[in-house]
């Protein structure tokens, strides 16, 4: 068991009933080995995190799930299953449709729901590196400093404005600004 906050991502389809199920399975205590502070192996018992939270990716048949309905509608559904309503949001992958520049607008799009009054949005995700972009591994010669291999990202500058926009948008929602 993990002692600390742990996130479930909807399917690649965008199916909300996997990350629902992984959340309650989590909630739950386990059994299973490890090891001892001592290193010595063991079966251990977890009581059960309760900590855990869904993360909004978008997906490929559901389209891009960030909107205010998709939350109210996550939200929704958490409550139902009787589960802590705490939704995390990907800004990258199929909520921006794998397109590094549309990041800033989807985290865009959380602020104002934040601005609004949203308090289940406890996160979000947000691909971001020291220069914009990806590249690939092919050539090692022409690898340039401070840009991904992995997934596209935006850059530090923008990451700067994005995350004062949303820590922005709070200060709104907790009557600070």
């Amino acid at each position: 068991g993990l002692s600390m906050p742990v996130g479930f991502k909807n399917g690649t389809d965008g199916n909300l009933q996997i990350a629902l199920d992984a959340v309650k399975a989590a909630s739950h205590g386990h059994c299973f080995v490890g090891t001892t502070k001592q290193g010595i192996v063991a079966i251990v018992q977890s009581k059960g995190n309760k900590n855990c939270h869904v993360i909004l990716r978008g997906g490929t048949r559901s389209g891009p799930n960030y909107d205010a309905a998709h939350v109210a509608e996550t939200k929704e559904q958490l409550e139902k299953a009787n589960l802590p309503s705490n939704i995390m949001i990907d800004c990258s992958h199929g909520n921006s449709n794998k397109d590094h520049n549309r990041q800033p607008i989807v985290a865009a799009e959380i602020a104002t729901q934040i601005r609004n009054g949203e308090e289940n949005i406890i996160g979000v995700m947000i691909e971001s590196h020291i220069k914009a972009g990806k590249q690939s591994l092919t050539d090692m010669a022409k690898l340039q400093y401070g840009v991904s291999i992995t997934d596209a990202c935006i850059d530090l500058d923008m990451t700067e404005h994005v995350l004062s926009n949303l820590a922005g948008a709070k200060k709104v929602q907790m009557g600070r600004a």
